[in-house]
């Protein structure tokens, strides 16, 4: 299947809802990831039930600080209605939605700052497998 022409100033894109909604989605998943990087600067505390604390971990900052610079690009993907950023965004939340997991079992309360970020993860990957959204960035069922 041939790639659509890029959009131009005289024939601007056509975004689907999906895709719109899987771009703010993503935005805030890519403000969520800001939160924990800076958590890993020590600025913001760590949050785990009535608990607070701050530290300092460098790897942390600098992995979540990637993990933004991630969300932000597929947020332009998006946008622009790329059709690679279907898959992208798949493999990107199912990703986060290990990480968010893994942080949350050591938890001993039920809320910690990292449930938003997993329900965040967990709306975007079940919204990228609806058929709607598979339709909007063209993906086809291989039979």
């Amino acid at each position: 299947m041939a790639n659509p022409p890029a959009p131009t100033a005289a024939r601007p894109v056509k975004r689907p809802f999906p895709v719109t909604l899987l771009a703010i989605l993503a935005g805030i998943a890519a403000f969520f990831a800001a939160i924990h990087a800076l958590q890993g600067l020590g600025i913001i505390p760590y949050v785990i039930g009535p608990v607070t604390m701050r530290a300092f971990n460098f790897w942390n900052f600098l992995m979540w600080g990637l993990m933004v610079w991630v969300w932000v690009w597929l947020v332009r993907m998006l946008w622009n209605v790329d059709p690679q950023a279907w898959l992208f965004l798949a493999v990107i939340s199912t990703f986060n939605l290990i990480l968010a997991f893994m942080s949350m079992l050591g938890s001993t309360t039920a809320f910690s700052d990292v449930s938003l970020s997993f329900i965040v993860n967990g709306l975007i990957l079940l919204y990228c497998m609806l058929p709607s959204t598979k339709n909007a960035f063209g993906v086809q069922k291989v039979a």
